[in-house]
This record gives structure tokens, C-alpha cells and sequence, in this order.
């Protein structure tokens, strides 16, 4: 398979890439080109969002849009053609449709019939997946394929008119996923429904609106069979159907990162025994320290904040006990194996607009403080921008997630896959506390960690937990320990 084809007719079609390490979809956010636009190579042409972060794809020859296979807003497998492009150099020719394919749809070979490519998808980052590996279902979201010349659009364009005169049966009703979610709850059938959105796809509305003149009586009750003596028979009554009302709820598909968080921290809390421990400290000497250093004339320009010496205390805690600093390997056979690792990729959670990512600054132990200071805020700028790339998310060793930024004490974090330990850092707020034998308002946090059992005994894992409080107790001792 290759991400670019090219016909006869002087058409080439440009395929879904894998945009990151083995994705096997990616959702179209927005199209940058229509038909009849001139592009050039190197051009983005459209931005499309995986289960990791968005993606701008350059288009890879000259030429003139000839047709968009998938609208915005459709989730499209990986080596699936989404544009086609003249390169002959004549005018772009109007995405005229053959009417065979429509007509006949049963005598189309199915995508899944053609020939396995020997190799790898090419990618834009990273290897992709070995052919072998993309056993999938078949899915439901795209009613007519986009096969050789053939769009979505001109399809569909196609199947209003054949219908409408009678020359060929009518084809499957024209509806996303959610939609038909949607219908399949209210009970409602598509085939009846009078489209009105772009080119006869059923919207929400649609079913809303079939939906309200209607109010069904109760279904009748289901007569129970005559039970014999040999066989008795117990009849339960049909379940009803799930309610939605649409007033009051909103149904939103679980896709793109949501989908991936969720997957993955299914997968770590079933998969690695967590441990939680806690620890409240007096931070009233790191909070004068970050006053300070706001001063200094090497942190000019860069984000200074606790933060930014809670992550040093941290990578110096680790120095001092690299044995957190570890990784989980299945092996072969059932040879686990526990992967010390000599250098520390710092994971950053951030909350996003598409939801939480955990991109990380490499090689974070080899970082000054000024250093580490502008990787900090690189990070945090992209990832409000949602312009955070799947590299950055790869690769992490340990995980600080600053819940106090919302004003929560503390928390019971969850590793980040693949991880060993994650430190949640909450609120710093003034607190009652002894100092030097007197009760005086000091500035007090919680730290929490969690790390896996199966590789961190609770004895390195607190010996971390504490040295880190120590060093943001004392952040003198950054400069003996460091």
C-alpha cells in the first residue's frame, strides 16, 4: 500500500498516512482545499486529529483538486484515498461519478478484497503497521466507498437521482455514526426520514424532528406461548427502548484523544497494581525561591513557577534513586523483564481543548534550570495551541500532573501507560502550621505519588516521595544534591 496512487487519466490519489506511531484512523477536522483549487507540493491541504494530537498533511505532487473523498468530521482508516489531484496540467474536471458502482453496488469488490501490499504503510511519523497486524472490522461510518474516481459526494449525488426516477433501488440511508446512534435509540427508521442536510445526509434535526409529531402508544403486550409440561416456558417482557431526549442531553462520540485517554487508562489501572502514598509540606521556601528567581537575569523571559522547581526536585529525587525510573517488559515466553532506564523523558499532563495529553521534554536530567524553564513553556504553549505532536507524547519515563491548579488538595493519579510512577501536585495555599516551634501561616502542599508494584517497592517509592519534599522544603539542598 502507498499513500499516493496514480491512474491513467492522469489522476493521483493521495491516501490517509499513518500521522503517527501504528494509528489506524484519523478524523478530518478541516479540509484547506476544494475541487478546482490549484495545490502545490509541500501544500497542507487538510488538518486531520488522531487519537493522539491534530495533524496538518502536506500534499506530495502539483496539480488540481479533482475531487474530496470524505467530508469534515468523518474518521477515515489509514490508507483509504481522501483527495484526488490532476497532475496532466489540463482544468480540474467536475468529480463526475461512474454510475456502475452505484447501481450495482454488490458487484464492487469490497475494499478488503484487494491485494495485500508486501511491506508497511509509509508514514509521516515513525514505521507504521506491519500488514499482518490490521485485522479490523468493517465499519459502519461510510455509506458509499470512495472506490477509483468515485466521491462521496458524486455518489451520493448519483443515488438522488437514480432513485428518484426509478432506475435503480435505493441505497442504504445517508447518516453518520452518531446520527444513526441517534435513531437506532428513539427507535426511529432512516429509511423514512427525509434528509435535509448537504447532499441527502440525514441530520440530527431530522430525527428530532420525526420524533416529535409522533408519540407512540405502549407496545402492546407480547402474548406468552402455552408452556407444555416438558418445557416449561417463562416469558419475560421486551426491555424498552433507551429514552434520549435531546432537550436535555447531548450525545457526544468518544473519538480521537478521548478515545485513546480512556483506552489507555483502562489499560494501566487493570493492568499495573497501583500504589498511592501522600505527603503535606511547608513549600514557603520554594515559593521566596520562584519570587527570586523571577529576578534573576539568566530566567529573564521564561516561565518561572513552582512547577518548574517541583519538576528539579523531582528529576534530582530520581537521580538520587534511579530504581523508580523503570519500565515493564512482557518479553517472550513469559521472561518479564523490568527496563532500567538512564535517562528521564519528563511527562507534562496538560489539559487541552480535544482533552488530556501528556507530551514530555527529553532528556530532562541533563536540563539547567534555564533550560528546563523554556522546555516548560514551549510545552504548555503547544499544547493550548493543540499543535502538540505525536513524538512529543512518545516515550515518557515519569509523569507530574498539577491538579492545584484547580484549586485540588491532592488526588490518586493513575500512571501514564508504560511509566512506573506519576506525581500529582496539589493546590499551595496558606495553612496553619508549626514553624520553629510556634503556629504560623506558612504555604503548604500535598504531593502524591503512584508508582507500580510490580517494579517499585513501597520502600524506593517513598524514599522518592520523600527526597522530593525535602528538596521543596530545603531548596537549598537542589544544590548539594543536584
Amino acid at each position: 500500500m502507498t499513500t499516493m496512487t496514480e491512474k491513467a487519466s492522469g489522476l493521483r490519489e493521495f491516501k490517509m498516512p499513518d500521522v503517527g506511531e501504528g494509528l489506524t484512523e484519523a478524523e478530518i477536522l478541516k479540509w484547506y482545499v476544494q475541487p478546482g483549487d490549484t495545490v502545490t507540493d509541500g501544500q497542507v491541504v487538510c488538518e486531520v486529529e488522531t487519537a493522539k494530537a491534530a495533524v496538518e498533511l502536506p500534499i506530495p505532487f502539483d496539480g488540481v483538486v479533482h475531487a474530496l473523498h470524505f467530508p469534515e468530521g468523518t474518521t477515515v482508516d489509514v490508507g483509504q484515498v481522501i483527495i484526488a489531484v490532476d497532475v496532466s496540467g489540463g482544468a480540474a474536471a467536475p468529480a463526475a461519478p461512474a454510475a456502475e458502482p452505484v447501481a450495482a453496488p454488490a458487484a464492487e469488490p469490497a475494499p478488503a478484497a484487494e491485494a495485500k501490499p508486501e511491506g508497511r504503510t509509509p508514514v509521516l511519523v515513525g514505521y507504521g503497521v506491519a500488514v499482518s497486524s490490521t485485522k479490523r472490522r468493517a465499519r459502519r461510518g461510510v455509506e458509499v466507498p470512495a472506490q477509483q474516481g468515485e466521491t462521496l459526494y458524486a455518489a451520493t449525488a448519483l443515488q438522488a437521482e437514480l432513485n428518484g426516477h426509478g432506475a435503480a433501488p435505493a441505497q442504504r440511508p445517508l447518516a453518520k455514526p452518531p446520527v444513526r446512534k441517534l435513531a437506532k435509540d428513539l427507535g426511529v427508521d432512516l429509511a423514512t426520514i427525509t434528509p435535509s442536510g448537504p447532499d441527502g445526509i440525514i441530520t440530527r434535526e431530522d430525527v428530532h424532528a420525526a420524533v416529535a409529531p409522533a408519540q407512540a402508544p405502549a407496545p402492546a403486550a407480547v402474548p406468552a406461548r402455552q408452556a407444555t409440561q416438558e418445557t416449561p416456558v417463562r416469558v419475560q417482557a421486551p426491555a424498552p427502548a433507551a429514552s434520549y431526549d435531546g432537550a436535555r442531553e447531548t450525545r457526544v462520540p468518544v473519538k480521537g484523544v478521548r478515545k485513546a485517554t480512556a483506552a489507555a487508562m483502562v489499560g494501566s489501572a487493570f493492568t499495573a497494581p497501583h500504589v498511592t502514598e501522600f505527603v503535606t509540606l511547608d513549600v514557603t521556601r520554594t515559593m521566596r525561591l520562584v519570587e527570586e528567581l523571577k529576578q534573576d537575569k539568566e530566567m529573564q523571559g521564561l516561565r518561572v513557577n513552582p512547577l518548574l522547581l517541583i519538576a528539579k526536585a523531582l528529576l534530582v529525587a530520581i537521580k538520587r534513586n534511579p530504581g523508580i525510573n523503570v519500565s515493564w517488559d512482557e518479553g517472550h515466553e513469559g521472561n518479564a523483564e523490568i527496563v532500567q532506564k538512564h535517562y528521564v523523558n519528563l511527562g507534562i499532563a496538560a489539559a487541552t481543548p480535544r482533552g488530556l495529553i501528556v507530551p514530555n521534554i527529553k532528556d530532562a536530567h541533563d536540563k539547567t534550570l534555564p533550560q528546563l524553564a523554556e522546555e516548560l513553556g514551549a510545552l504548555v504553549a503547544t499544547a493550548r495551541e493543540g499543535r502538540t505532536s505525536p513524538a512529543a507524547m512518545q516515550g515518557g519515563t515519569v509523569t507530574i500532573t498539577n491538579v492545584g491548579v484547580f484549586g485540588v488538595d491532592t488526588g490518586t493519579p493513575i500512571l501514564n501507560p508504560g511509566e512506573s510512577a506519576i506525581l500529582a501536585v496539589g493546590a499551595i495555599k496558606p495553612q496553619p502550621w508549626v514553624h520553629k516551634g510556634k503556629v504560623k501561616p506558612r504555604q503548604v502542599t500535598t504531593l502524591a505519588l503512584s508508582f507500580d508494584h510490580r517494579m517499585v517497592d513501597g520502600e524506593l517509592g517513598s524514599r522518592v516521595l520523600a527526597d522530593t519534599a525535602a528538596i521543596l522544603e530545603q531548596p537549598k539542598r537542589l544544590i548539594t544534591w543536584a
